[in-house]
């Protein structure tokens, strides 16, 4: 097997001395700036809250209110400021602490690469996007001359049979298109532990001391050559770095949700993810794909054991990307989030019900780190800070949902309550309540003008640095801007409230399925009413209320009440493809890749040699009958041993020869699949079956040619 060069460069001694790098400085100061700023601010919007409430926090629920507004001012003033950062850096000419930065680009050119595998891992993904997207990746790197340093690999973990037949078909049929024997490589895990870390841990522990650097792409990622061989070269010149992570820009949108997600994402993505990698710096975050591993450090450093204990803080990692960053940066090496490596590729789901389910994965993982943020060892604070952001970031909307519950609590209280003008036990002196409207006003303003000001920035820093012609001009991004924040206002009450029910899942511990994502197909009524009925009759209930109860706080609540009554309807629109591809003949939500020719989104369209087999078969049907599709799963496929195993194997083929596939489960039809020798059995066996076996009529003369 090929041997590693360059990837022990960062030896034991080095790594103890990583504390002394000079972006230290910085990032105390940057962090420190931030800091009090956002507590300043939180201040006095905890004091603005106490002043606006009647009896000014002297009761349990008016405190609980101010703690919970204070709660969200603070997310929503961190948010603010990582665009006015990367906003101010940007204006400024970008970063200098940055790894590009460091490096002029003709210096860069000069570094040799290192051995390097491409590393794609996948569960029952759409075959035909996914290894459209590994070739057109493949290609590019093969456009830079340096293709001789990579190997690409494909890593399943895909248990219907019917999928990872296809797989192997189309892998067999992508290193045919493309010459690739020998450099790429498909495997299939027979056991699947861990999800996606369980998978990455296996190719390491099989192949990663054969490679310096591993780049982890998604199912629906894309980088192109020229991105990939900078990284290595990055890596090269920059010892220290363990983990290199690019800011991936979404593409090839084709419903209106997506649509939206993706212009948001192009728009105030360069202002965002420059300020965070401005305030991180050495210190960032790993987002589990586009980018680049350091092998040894990351098989040394990154293994992730099992949390002692049961329940949410217990049993496997499940969000894997944070915690091996941490690790990583324990182990003294550095990880930077780049943004200045462009053309670095992921696609959006297509639908708020697919966007939703995947935060339902995400939610769990993100809570549990919040037994790592106070007992993992060693953790470095931004790290731990990391994992708070991460938590919180779900936390939010059940803190916005117990502020509404509040709020209703307070209301109520006011309305057919008589005024108490003793909320103080044993205390001699009445309270009088006070009613401030304009300061209220005043609060709600600011905390409106922080949602909306790294808008403000991201549309001046598009007409900063040109950026307006990406977008269609001037008037189609002022309209997409309007129309991108109206529909995320549309969708806010909804994320809150499904967030709301992950977390309270999360917390209770109940079953999580991890299952492949719908990364293309629009969700069906049936889908979308289980999905968003429970939010649409809590928000009926709520609105009847607050109308019998009082006017003011009824128009209060229509905000929130319209989009989840209208859930239903406006995910169902917002998901048709029909919609987004309309708006793209309008010239509204437009983005680059939409008005310039992209040699990554034009490989991506080219359709792959057919996977599906004719004839109406099944794959499975397929891998039987097809001499040559027969002879290659056979190549892939394993004998299994044993006295039992042999006879539960014969059992199962003499089913499947008399009764037909039909006559299996998804499990057997896997285990006869995967079992190289019934595989020839079974193929031999339907050729020499007569006319009245069920397989005769799956068997046309002109199938072979």
């Amino acid at each position: 097997m090929l041997q590693a060069a360059g990837a022990g460069r960062l030896t034991a001694s080095s790594e103890a001395t990583a504390t002394s790098a000079p972006w230290r400085r910085a990032a105390l100061l940057r962090r420190s700036l931030l800091a009090t700023i956002v507590i300043g601010q939180c201040g006095i919007a905890a004091w603005g809250v106490v002043r606006v409430l009647p009896y000014h926090g002297a009761d349990p629920i008016e405190i609980s209110l101010a703690a919970v507004f204070s709660l969200l001012f603070f997310g929503i003033s961190v948010g603010s400021w990582f665009g006015i950062f990367g906003f101010l850096i940007r204006l400024t000419g970008g970063d200098r602490l940055s790894p590009l930065r460091r490096h002029p680009a003709a210096s860069l050119e000069a570094v040799p690469l290192a051995r390097t595998a491409i590393v794609m891992p996948i569960y029952h993904e759409p075959i035909e996007r996914t290894f459209a997207g590994l070739r057109a990746v493949y290609q590019s790197v093969e456009a830079t001359g340096q293709l001789a340093c990579f190997d690409f690999f494909i890593l399943s973990d895909s248990r219907d049979p019917e999928i990872w037949l296809a797989e192997q078909k189309a892998w067999h049929q992508l290193c045919r298109e493309l010459g690739a024997e020998g450099r790429l490589f498909y495997r299939r895990r027979q056991i699947n532990l861990k999800h996606k870390s369980g998978n990455i841990a296996d190719f390491f522990r099989r192949w990663g001391s054969s490679y310096a650097y591993a780049v982890v792409l998604d199912a629906d990622s894309l980088m192109a050559g020229g991105t990939i061989v900078r990284m290595v070269r990055l890596m090269e010149a920059e010892p220290r770095i363990g983990i290199l992570q690019t800011a991936p820009a979404l593409v090839n949108a084709r419903s209106l949700f997506a649509r939206t997600q993706q212009f948001a994402n192009r728009l105030y993505g360069p202002i965002f993810s420059t300020g965070l990698a401005a305030l991180q710096l050495g210190e960032a975050t790993y987002w589990g794909h586009n980018a680049i591993l350091r092998c040894r450090p990351f098989m040394r450093h990154c293994g992730l054991k099992k949390l002692p204990g049961r329940g949410l803080f217990g049993g496997p990692i499940l969000s894997h990307d944070f915690v091996e960053a941490a690790y990583m940066a324990r182990a003294g090496y550095e990880i930077w989030l780049e943004p200045g490596l462009q053309e670095s590729f992921e696609e959006s789901p297509p639908t708020l019900v697919e966007d939703l389910t995947r935060d339902r994965r995400w939610s769990k993982g993100n809570l549990q780190h919040l037994r790592l943020l106070f007992f993992a060892p060693r953790i470095r604070m931004a790290h731990r800070l990391a994992f708070l952001n991460g938590a919180m970031s779900y936390l939010a909307s059940p803190l916005w949902l117990a502020f509404l519950i509040l709020a209703t609590v307070e209301t109520t209280r006011l309305v057919l309550q008589p005024i108490n003008y003793f909320p103080a036990r044993h205390s001699p002196f009445p309270v009088w309540p006070e009613w401030h409207p304009e300061l209220a006003l005043a609060l709600a303003s600011s905390t409106f003008f922080l949602l909306l000001l790294p808008k403000l920035l991201a549309f001046i820093d598009a007409v900063v640095h040109r950026r307006l012609g990406e977008f269609g001009g001037l008037l189609r991004l002022t309209a997409g801007i309007l129309l991108e924040s109206l529909i995320s206002a549309l969708l806010a009450p909804t994320r809150m409230l499904a967030h709301s029910r992950y977390v309270i899942r999360a917390l209770f511990n109940l079953s999580l399925l991890w299952a492949g994502q719908n990364r293309g197909s629009e969700t069906g009524w049936r889908a979308t009413l289980v999905n968003q009925l429970p939010g649409t009759i809590l928000a009926i209930c709520w609105a009847i209320f607050a109308f019998r109860l009082e006017e003011r706080f009824f128009l209060w609540s229509l905000p929130v009440v319209i989009p989840l009554v209208m859930a239903a309807p406006i995910s169902i629109f917002l998901g048709r493809i029909s919609t987004g591809q309309q708006l793209r003949r309008w010239g509204l939500l437009l983005v680059a890749e939409e008005l310039e020719d992209s040699h990554l989104l034009r490989a991506l369209e080219r359709p792959l040699t057919a996977c599906v087999p004719t004839g109406g078969l099944s794959l499975f049907a397929e891998a039987v009958i097809d001499p040559a599709i027969n002879r290659l799963h056979r190549s892939l496929g394993r004998r299994r041993r044993g006295r039992a195993g042999e006879e539960m194997l014969a059992r199962l083929r003499d089913l499947c020869l008399k009764e037909g596939p039909a006559a299996l489960t998804t499990g057997e039809l896997a285990i006869l699949a995967r079992d190289s020798e019934s595989l020839e059995w079974l193929h031999q066996a339907v050729w020499l079956a007569d006319r009245e076996s069920r397989w005769a009529s799956l068997l046309p003369s002109d199938r072979l040619g």
